[in-house]
């Protein structure tokens, strides 16, 4: 099993304009997160899927590899489907967010753990919700899964609804689990869920994962201890000052 690792990364960010190249202790965002992903054990390789010259001319600077992509990309995903109908003798993609400067190539390691089961085509990472804030945040992304540990549902809303229980209860009546946005593809399945149209479940959510399911694609899911923590906008970056 030979897989890739993508970063897919752009510059015309509505709430961070050229987010992957602010600088964090020394180093661009962009480069701390390739140098991360590099640190995965099961990765054959790592680049980073770009549509600005910017961000090349920095992943060159720093010694890292790139891909050219159009502009005109809705979703990483898409922009990971190109990338990979230009690099072949790969079996399997891992899209990894470009806004996570910390990044633990543990992660990375169990998504792409995955694979290591023939039949499975997509994969993704949750982690268990224990905090009321998050629990009831509606752009926190929640899941629910069936006994194989495949994702039934992606909502924003918390699910499932604990009916009778009053919801200052429900992180002790009940398990919830939230979804960690980076993504596993075997390369047949990246080619052909990106040629998917938007689905109306997609639509109402707002969450691209929804169109598979509605497709009849089932979604391997590993949980991770681990909190990541996302750059979305310049007051975010004050998560990371301390570290």
């Amino acid at each position: 099993m030979k897989i890739l690792g993508i970063i897919p990364a752009r510059f015309a960010s509505t709430r961070f304009p050229g987010k992957p190249l602010v600088q964090i202790q020394g180093k661009s965002m962009i480069q701390r997160v390739y140098e991360q992903a590099s640190m995965s054990t099961l990765l054959a390789d790592v680049v980073v899927a770009t549509d600005d010259d910017r961000i090349a001319e920095e992943v060159t600077r720093f010694g890292g590899r790139f891909v050219m992509t159009a502009n005109t990309h809705i979703s990483g995903t898409d922009r990971c489907a190109e990338v990979i109908n230009k690099l072949t003798g790969f079996d399997s993609v891992i899209n990894i967010q470009g806004d996570e400067p910390f990044i633990d190539p543990l992660q990375v390691d169990l998504l792409a753990s995955c694979f290591d089961d023939h039949t499975v085509q997509l994969a993704t990472l949750i982690k268990r919700i224990d905090i009321q804030e998050d629990l009831f945040n509606e752009n926190i992304p929640k899941v629910i899964l069936n006994d194989l540990d495949e994702a039934i549902y992606f909502s924003r809303q918390t699910i499932p609804f604990l009916r009778n229980v009053v919801k200052t209860e429900w992180l002790e009546r009940g398990v919830f689990f939230k979804h960690i946005g980076i993504y596993g593809y075997t390369v047949q399945a990246l080619q052909s869920i990106t040629k998917l149209k938007a689905s109306s479940l997609e639509l109402a959510e707002s969450l691209e994962q929804l169109r598979w399911i509605e497709a009849g694609y089932r979604i391997k899911t590993r949980i991770t201890r681990i909190e990541s923590i996302a750059i979305d906008t310049p007051e975010d970056l004050s998560k990371i000052s301390g570290l």
